[in-house]
C-alpha cells in the first residue's frame, strides 16, 4: 500500500531528524548532568536513542483533546537520576522546537509541517506525509 510507506518513509526521516537533534543536545548539553547508571555511554550503541543523556523522538497522537488535533507528540529525555529544573527542562524543549522549524523547514520545504506547543507537550502536526 503506497500510503503506508510513505507513513514508514515520513517516520524513518523523522528519526535522522531526531538523531541530528540528539547530537546537538549531546554536544552541548551532555555533560550537565550525569548519566543514569544504566544508560551506556554516547556512541556505544547503534541507536543514539539508546545512549548518552537525551532520548528524543516522537510519538503518533490521534489528537483527542488536543488543540492542532493529530501528529506527533515530541519526547525530550534526560536520563539521569539527578533532579533537572522544570525551567531548565523546558529552555531545551524550546531550543528542539527551533531545531525541529529549521530542520522541516530545509527538509520539508513545499509541506506545510508546524512545531508549536500543544498544552504541556511539543508537537508535529500539518502535512506529514511525504509528497511525491
Amino acid at each position: 500500500m503506497v500510503y503506508s510507506h510513505k507513513i514508514r518513509e515520513f517516520d524513518n526521516k523523522l528519526k535522522k531528524i531526531f538523531d541530528v537533534i540528539d547530537d546537538y543536545l549531546e554536544n552541548n548539553y551532555g555533560n550537565r548532568y550525569g548519566l543514569h547508571p544504566n544508560r551506556p555511554v554516547r556512541g556505544v550503541t547503534a541507536n543514539k536513542a539508546s545512549d548518552g543523556l537525551f532520548n528524543v523522538g516522537a510519538s503518533f497522537s490521534a489528537g483527542y483533546g488536543s488543540v492542532y488535533g493529530r501528529g506527533y507528540v515530541v519526547d525530550v529525555d534526560l536520563a539521569t537520576l539527578e533532579h533537572v529544573p522544570e525551567k531548565v527542562q523546558h529552555d531545551i524543549e524550546n531550543e528542539v522546537a527551533g531545531l525541529l522549524r529549521e530542520i522541516f523547514s530545509e527538509h520539508f520545504p513545499d509541506q506545510d509541517i508546524k512545531i508549536s506547543r500543544d498544552g504541556a507537550v511539543l508537537k508535529i502536526y500539518g502535512e506529514l506525509i511525504i509528497k511525491d
